[in-house]
């Protein structure tokens, strides 16, 4: 069985209490950093790790932690993104719920390479039980000395809040997610500047996901080097794949980067429900390029999957059979989009509803053959016309479907309905 990081708890008797994760190893990272490992010294073990952010964009952690300034007037803060809220992904909720000790020491040790001492877990409303395991979980570790003030008899001091979203997809967006804990609604702001500098309450502010901070933890225990091991040479690590759609064993796997989707999907994944063929599979949540069979040997890393058309993404890994149509499938995510685009930005706001509208028509036999290059079209204007990248991520479904499957949209159109069975 692959190594397991942030997931090496998650099948433990009790493992949400502090009393097992202490058992386990848990807060000796954060006891290591506090007496032998200077702050700055701790920002550089991340980025020698290759640790990338695990959110989306995959961006390298240790770096994003230095763009902070040292010093400032503003007081600093960390934002753990746990607003987990894109279609296919459901790891995050994992960590929470079974390891959240494992999260609070990763912001801690975080906080501390940067000189913070507020921190907000922005949780997604809906996970509810999520919410009050970690208020229970932070309530514990200030008990026992690991967070507070003079933490483990350091002259180090830190609070974590837990604030509860009210279930908006686009405050998974670093700014948005500001906005609104800031009390504003949820709406991108402009960047430049960026949170590193003029974050929340405009002070200087980091922004994590779950999964990324869970990863400090052991970096800081075992290495830099035996981090980078793992995995493949500008991929490091393991990763959290939540796979959902036809097959077997739908689920959680942690998995070293550079897996390939085949061995994802019909090893650890149990292969497609009822022998049936692959037809496509998103990598990386909604918001990324479908791929296809002739997909199966990519490497699930960043470089690899980029090459092959797409993005790793969150990891949420939808795979889908041969009785999938793809124009529905596109048309289900363009309603999501449509729903939760908050409206700010002309080009998304109404870009959703006409891709909805004209995707509605072709499922349901009224499409006419312009409507392909019509739709393209509208692909176009949103694309890079919005303050934040939901616009992209919106037309995404759409435009690769056209592409990659426009047989498919051609058969809908001829054929005044869809060829698949309802």
């Amino acid at each position: 069985m692959a190594e397991r990081i942030v997931f090496k708890n998650v099948e433990a008797p009790n493992s949400r209490e502090l009393e097992t994760y202490r058992a386990r190893g848990g807060y000796r990272a954060l006891e290591k950093a506090l007496k032998e490992i200077k702050p700055d010294d701790l920002i550089d073990i991340v980025k020698r790790s290759g640790l990338r952010g695990r959110g989306g964009a995959g961006f390298p952690a240790g770096l994003k932690w230095s763009f902070v300034p040292k010093e400032s007037k503003l007081p600093k803060y960390l934002c753990c993104n746990a607003d987990e809220s894109e279609p296919g992904t459901f790891k995050d909720r994992v960590i929470i719920e079974k390891d959240p000790h494992l999260l609070l020491e990763g912001i801690t040790l975080t906080c501390y390479a940067i000189g913070i001492h507020t921190a907000y877990i922005y949780i997604r409303g809906e996970m509810v039980f999520g919410a009050r395991v970690l208020e229970q979980a932070i309530a514990e570790a200030q008990r026992a000395g690991f967070l507070g003030n003079n933490i483990l008899g350091s002259d180090f001091h830190l609070e974590i809040y837990v604030h509860r979203g009210a279930g908006a997809y686009i405050c998974g967006e670093e700014t948005a997610l500001m906005e609104s804990l800031e009390g504003k609604r949820g709406e991108p702001r402009v960047k430049p500047p960026f949170p590193a500098t003029r974050g929340l309450f405009g002070g200087p502010t980091v922004i994590n996901n779950v999964e990324t901070l869970a990863n400090i933890p052991d970096i800081v225990l075992k290495g830099p080097e035996w981090f980078a091991a793992i995995g493949t040479e500008k991929s490091t690590g393991t990763r959290v794949f939540c796979v959902s759609g036809h097959v077997n064993r739908p689920g959680t796997y942690e998995l070293p980067m550079g897996v390939t989707a085949r061995d994802l999907i019909y090893e650890h994944a149990g292969g497609i429900r009822g022998g049936r063929p692959l037809k496509a599979f998103i990598p990386g949540g909604s918001s990324v390029p479908f791929l296809t069979a002739e997909h199966l040997d990519v490497k699930l890393d960043f470089e690899s999957v980029a090459q092959a058309g797409s993005l790793l993404g969150s990891a949420g890994f939808i795979v889908m059979d041969d009785t999938t149509c793809m124009v529905w499938a596109a048309l289900n995510l363009c309603h999501f989009y449509e729903h939760e685009s908050c409206g700010q930005c002309t080009p998304c706001r109404e870009g959703t509803r006409w891709m909805s509208v004209v995707l509605e028509r072709i499922e349901h036999g009224r499409g006419r053959q312009q409507d392909l290059d019509l739709l393209l079209d509208v692909c176009s204007n949103i694309r890079g016309q919005t303050l934040c990248p939901f616009g992209d991520a919106a037309l995404t479904p759409v435009e690769s479907t056209v592409k990659l499957f426009r047989s498919e949209y051609e058969s809908h159109i001829q054929g005044k309905g869809c060829p698949f069975a309802p």
